[in-house]
């Protein structure tokens, strides 16, 4: 039987690290902000190197000490609570699987806090290693916070028994393939729309105009180049790992129902976005598709891969209605 006090905790836990990514999502944002006032002032400076001393010569200001910026108190406290809502939300599917006696991703409430999970998980690397910027953070911990929010609050489950369709040991293989791969794809299209906006904000001053919201919103974005190659490196990890799932979702379907494929409407939405995903990396590798070409076709595999997820579970009735 289910434990559901021990089920209560891990759902106390999956919003405390809600509430705590929401607040780092702010820190983001105000680093941003205090980043942006740092820059205008640069620029007033840059425009006026000459300072009058006191009756004296003009001095000329040395350019680094115009360009210089401070680190900001609120970007590193934002990673901190990003790190430390990982930490809730890592200890919240824990308790969860302890709570149900099984893998925590046996329900869309689940399987979205687990996929979740790994969308910041990776964010996480990529910072550390240097690959973007932690002012990505505000752009990435809104749709986690939406995703999750929708998850606690339209697709929850309370902590039970698998139903008999899943239990299975695929699970473990086949959904586990599939949650990974889901929570990198959800930042690949996150990292592909910020892209796009960066791309139109370099296009509106190349043009000599002023951009306006959203697409001001780019000025906080690294450069456009360093956006598609990050977008890339995701679903280049993402796409093989999507591939298995597929496969290992064919081998249980056979064993379950008695054929590997019959186009169910799961199995249709989930090859539709195979096909869009291996589009997008076929175009690269041969016919050196980058930018904005690119993006659009990461961002309707990423669309692709929501109505897989959401329409079809809830609203399209077939095989894996169950989910």
């Amino acid at each position: 039987m289910p434990n559901q006090a021990l089920g209560q905790l891990g759902d106390a836990l999956l919003f405390a690290a809600v509430v705590v990514y929401a607040l780092a999502m702010l820190g983001f944002a105000g680093e941003q902000a205090s980043r942006k006032a740092r820059r205008a002032v640069t620029a007033v400076r840059a425009e006026s190197k000459v300072l009058l001393g006191a009756g004296g010569p003009p001095v000329l200001v040395p350019e680094e000490t115009v360009t210089v910026e401070r680190p900001s108190r609120a970007g590193r406290f934002a990673l901190a609570l990003t790190l430390c809502g990982w930490f809730i939300h890592v200890t919240s599917l824990v308790i969860r699987g302890f709570a149900a006696h099984r893998v925590p991703w046996g329900n869309m409430y689940e399987f979205s806090s687990a996929a979740a999970l790994v969308a910041v998980t990776f964010f996480l690397v990529l910072v550390a290693r240097g690959t973007v910027e932690r002012g990505l953070g505000a752009f990435v911990m809104l749709p986690v916070v939406l995703y999750l929010g929708l998850a606690a609050s339209v697709l929850y489950t309370a902590a039970g028994p698998l139903v008999p369709a899943l239990n299975s040991y695929w699970i473990k293989i086949h959904v586990a393939a599939a949650v990974t791969a889901s929570g990198s794809f959800l930042l690949s299209g996150v990292v592909a729309l910020l892209y796009l906006l960066r791309s139109r904000y370099d296009d509106r001053l190349a043009d000599r105009q002023q951009p306006r919201f959203p697409v001001s919103l780019g000025a906080q974005l690294p450069p456009a180049a360093v956006l598609d190659r990050v977008s890339y490196s995701i679903i280049a990890f993402a796409f093989p790992v999507w591939t298995f799932a597929v496969i290992a979702g064919a081998i249980w379907a056979e064993s379950a129902w008695g054929r590997y494929w019959g186009w169910d409407p799961k199995e249709t939405w989930s090859f539709i976005t195979w096909v869009l995903y291996a589009g997008y990396l076929h175009a690269r590798a041969t016919a050196g598709w980058k930018g904005r070409k690119a993006a659009w076709v990461a961002v309707a595999a990423a669309g692709a891969l929501i109505i897989d997820y959401y329409v079809v579970n809830i609203f399209v009735v077939g095989l894996h209605s169950y989910a």
